[in-house]
């Protein structure tokens, strides 16, 4: 009789373990942190397209929940290029500490992309002014590998909240 509610434990514990996200120590994690770092720390806040030409797949969807849906690769850097790269302002995105997850997808036992989640802060440097926060959100990436690369294949980025002024 006690046996069913043991091995039910034993069961769930495993399952959970499968399935959970990577260490931060993991390989997976840091890589997925680097390209991160890359999209965001380079390509955004440098306005460097290359890094978006070089890390969004060509199957890249782009969903925001103030600026819609961006169904390509082109109109999604041609976007960044055309109008944060030529703001009056200047956008910086800054990754919230603690907050990045990374969960692995597989297939029969071989990793082909991986979920990362996250929150992130914007701040904004307006012509002869200081940087100031302007909001925090979260946002979600699919990862696949593609030809041995990691590529950014779907984006989310949502609930978008002003940053709370002090």
């Amino acid at each position: 009789m006690m046996k069913l509610p043991v091995l039910l434990l034993i069961i769930l514990s495993s399952a959970t373990t499968m399935f959970s996200q990577e260490a931060p120590t993991s390989e997976l994690h840091r890589t997925l942190k680097e390209k991160d770092s890359l999209l965001f720390t380079v390509g955004f806040n440098t306005c460097d397209i290359r890094q978006f030409e070089k890390l969004v797949s060509t199957h890249f969807e782009f969903y925001h929940d103030l600026g819609g849906i961006t169904k390509s690769k082109a109109d999604f850097i041609s976007g960044i290029k055309n109008g944060l790269c030529q703001s009056e302002y200047k956008s910086r995105r800054e990754l919230v500490r603690g907050s990045l997850q990374v969960y692995p997808l597989k297939q029969n036992g071989v990793l082909y992309g991986a979920i990362q989640t996250g929150s992130h802060r914007f701040y904004e440097t307006g012509k002869n002014k200081k940087e100031y926060p302007t909001s925090i959100a979260k946002f979600t990436h699919v990862w696949l590998l593609e030809n041995g690369e990691w590529q950014l294949s779907r984006g989310l980025s949502y609930d978008h909240q002003p940053y709370p002024h002090k």
